[in-house]
Formats: C-alpha cells, structure tokens, sequence
C-alpha cells in the first residue's frame, strides 16, 4: 500500500482550515433529506456542535490510521468522546441507527469536500479518502456497539430492578426474614433470589429465614435444587429455614424428583412459618438466659 507521509497532515490541514465550510455542508445536507428529524430534535447550534466535535476527532486520530497502516485500535480517550456521545443522543431523542448515519455521513461529505480539492495529488488524494473512511467506519462501527451495549445494560439494570420489587426480602420480626415467591421460577431468577437472601441474612444477623412458595404454581428439578443448595447455606451461616406454602401438586413433583427434605422444616401456611420462626427465636433467648 503506498502512501504519502503527509497525507494525515494535509487532512489534519484542510479538516482544521475549511472546518466551518464542512460544517456548512453538512448542515445543508441534512436539511435536504426528506423526512430527516434532526432539527426537529436539535437545534442548527447543537447540530454544528456535534459536527465540529467529530470533524476535530477525525483530524486528531488521521496521523495513527496512517501510521498504524490502517489498523485502528480506538483508544480510551476515543471510546469515552463516543460513549458521552451516544448519551448525549440518545437523550436528544436519536436511536443508533440515526447515530450511525449521522457518522457516515460525516465520511461521505469529507470525502467528497477533499475530491473538490484542486491542490492535491491523485495517489495523495486516494491515501486520504482511505485514511478518512477506515476512521469514520470504525467510529460509526464503535458507536453502534457501544450504543447496543448501553442499551443491554440498562435492560438488564430494569429487568433487577423489576426483580428487585417483584420480590422482596422482608424482615418480619428482628431475627426473621422471609422471602415470599411469587410466580414462575426458573433457574436464574431463583439463584439472584436465594444470594439476595443471604445476603439479608449476613446484613441483618437474623436466625431465621423463611422461604414461602405460596405463590409458586410448579418447580422444575434445577428450581428444587437450588432451593436446597440454599437452605444448606443458610445452616452454614448459623442460620435456620422453614419453607411454606408447598402446594399438593409442588410436593408430589418433588417426591416424583426424588427431593429429599430430611432436616428441613416445612410448614403448610406463611403464618405457621412465621410461628415456628418465633418459637425458635423465644427458645434460643431462652437458653441465653439460662446460660447466664
């Protein structure tokens, strides 16, 4: 690949010189796609903001494609100006693919404002359009994922969140938890439950836990085993468990499994758990003041 040494200086040259007039181009661009809502959402001073910013990118990182020999590896400094970007965007109202566009359009209109450069050499003026297009392809590219991303984690931030509300870890009584299920179980949501509980137990310092299933219609094998892997951890934390509201059909699908429940308290209401729980809390004050 043969390219002029000053090929990224002269783009640094004519992106620094002739910025506003790229700027002015863009600006009529957009204004003449039909249907286009960028100045419905943007002001034409926000919109030239954004378009110098990444007009002044361009022409900062051009010398590493170039010496780099086109392989580009964004650095930090880089996917930061992209992530507040997307923000920024995605807060004006734009989606990705909006973003994106906005990016390589910004390649198209550079690279058409160079060819319309009459002191410029022809192998000179092919190495900039290359220089131009991997930089603006590999931020659109970056945008994008950083975008997607962003997107998955604030999903994945309400999803815990709806987690969170849908089930609750009570403390009922001091020493006493409950975690009331309500729903379909499956593996994932019952393990971030059964941390969350223990979790609350350790933060609380309670002696009792109480696991009520009431509003469970069936558990699968993997549901069942989790279930137990937990009171077993309970124990381990200095703790007791009672499970209630086993329903006739959970019970007979656990016995049809195979789940063994010796050592572990079961009770058929919330509220007799709740009344084993106490009993159990009465008694172990009970043996502190005998012991004293």
């Amino acid at each position: 690949m043969a390219t002029n040494k000053n090929t990224s200086a002269y783009i640094n040259n004519v992106l620094t010189t002739d910025i506003e007039k790229i700027t002015d181009i863009a600006e009529k661009h957009f204004k003449n796609i039909p249907n286009e809502r960028t100045f419905d959402l943007l002001s034409e001073d926000e919109f030239r903001d954004q378009v110098l910013k990444f007009l002044r990118m361009i022409a900062k990182y051009s010398p590493e494609i170039e010496k780099r020999q086109f392989y580009i590896e964004l650095s930090a400094d880089v996917v930061d100006f992209l992530k507040q970007f997307n923000s920024e965007r995605s807060r004006q109202g734009f989606n990705a693919n909006e973003t994106v566009y906005f990016i390589l359009s910004l390649k198209d209109i550079i690279t058409d404002y160079l060819f319309e450069q009459k002191d410029i050499d022809r192998d000179k003026l092919a190495s900039a359009v290359k220089i131009v297009s991997a930089l603006v392809n590999k931020l659109a590219a970056e945008a994008y994922e950083l975008y997607t991303k962003s997107r998955e984690d604030v999903i994945n931030k309400q999803a815990r969140q709806i987690l969170d509300m849908a089930t609750p870890i009570i403390q009922i009584w001091e020493s006493i938890v409950a975690v009331p299920l309500i729903g379909t179980l499956d593996s994932a949501r019952t393990q971030i439950v059964m941390e969350k509980l223990l979790e609350k137990i350790v933060a609380t310092k309670s002696k009792v836990a109480i696991i009520d299933i009431t509003g469970v219609p069936t558990v699968d094998t993997r549901v069942a085993q989790h279930i137990m892997k937990t009171v077993q951890a309970i124990k381990l934390l200095g703790a007791d468990c009672v499970i209630t509201g086993i329903s006739a059909a959970i019970a007979q699908t656990m016995v049809q499994m195979g789940v063994e429940f010796g050592g572990i308290h079961t009770r058929a209401l919330m509220s007799d758990g709740i009344r084993y729980a106490l009993n159990l809390i009465r008694k172990s004050s009970d043996n502190k003041v005998e012991m004293q």
